[in-house]
């Protein structure tokens, strides 16, 4: 166990902030509203015509929050469990037992998730019931699931997907585009999950984990990444064709040109900091596709 040190109050607040992936809670956020004002767009009970007011609708803002909470709480608990395999694999975000005591932490992952349930509880019981799901998903993801091959990368990719199945619960309007893009976030978050068990491997064999790299090896893992990134695009290009959408067709076909130099990289890819490389690069995919909703 790492020995908790004391830290002025600037540097805890920085450190808590890279606890809950502040940056990954952004990109949830931008997710969501980009998908109220682009996917899930007029409805015919919005009392606006204005993009602009969209933003100004409290249920966004009650549900984003919602689930940023449940988020932050999952990276809470994950890196509980973790610490131990932290230090090998990323000794330098450390967080739990060096700046914060575990119990507060683990005090911190249940507040958080209580609001996140309680706000879906008042929003629906249809989110209600997704919330508690989720918390429920990322306890046993991070306690057992997560060191199990393929089965903890499925389950984190539902967990990001999520984050646009619940507009389509909410909102019911658009649901088809709601539900395209959150199979391309599930695509993307399962590719790049099984590239990070490649890039922590060495941390992971030495605490037993039983990942995918560590029970098949890296080439037949990177096999199996290629044949999801062909079934990954298949997926996309015929759900666009069946909604008759063109303009979405376009933006698959310009995020093909990333998606292959994905694919290029992993074929060369071989050190942990190839492999943390491409993780990077499937963020920014997941973020060109955030990005395109402007336009669909």
């Amino acid at each position: 166990m790492v020995a908790r040190q004391s830290a002025p109050f600037s540097a805890f607040t920085f450190g808590f902030l890279r606890l809950i992936r502040v940056q990954n809670l952004l990109i949830v956020v931008l997710t969501q509203f980009m998908a109220r004002i682009f996917l899930v767009g007029f409805r015919p009970d919005d009392q606006t015509t204005e993009h602009v007011r969209l933003l100004l609708d409290p249920s966004l803002w009650l549900l984003s929050f919602s689930t940023v909470c449940i988020a932050a709480a999952g990276y809470i608990i994950n890196d509980y469990f973790d610490v131990k395999i932290d230090l090998i694999n990323k000794p330098q975000r450390v967080i739990i037992g060096r700046y914060l005591k575990r119990r507060v932490a683990m005090g911190v992952h249940q507040i958080l998730n209580v609001i996140g349930c309680l706000i879906g509880f008042y929003l629906s019981k249809w989110i209600f019931l997704v919330d508690v799901l989720a918390v429920s998903l990322l306890w046993f993801y991070s306690a057992q699931f997560k060191r199990q091959p393929l089965v903890g990368n499925v389950i984190v990719s539902l967990l990001t997907a999520l984050s646009l199945i619940v507009m389509a619960i909410y909102y019911r309007h658009n649901t088809g585009m709601l539900l395209i893009y959150a199979l391309f976030s599930f695509g993307i978050s399962l590719i790049r999950e099984i590239i990070k068990d490649m890039q922590d491997i060495r941390g992971d064999a030495r605490f037993g984990c039983r990942t995918l790299p560590i029970v098949w090896g890296l080439r037949r893992t990177k096999y199996l990444i290629y044949g999801l990134v062909g079934a990954f695009i298949v997926s996309l290009f015929f759900i666009a064709s069946s909604l008759h959408n063109f303009r979405l067709t376009v933006i698959f076909l310009l995020l093909l040109l990333p998606i292959a130099w994905l694919t290029y990289r992993l074929v060369l890819a071989d050190t942990r900091r190839d492999f943390g490389y491409l993780s990077n690069l499937c963020k920014l995919i997941m973020l060109l596709g955030i990005v395109s909703m402007i336009w669909t």
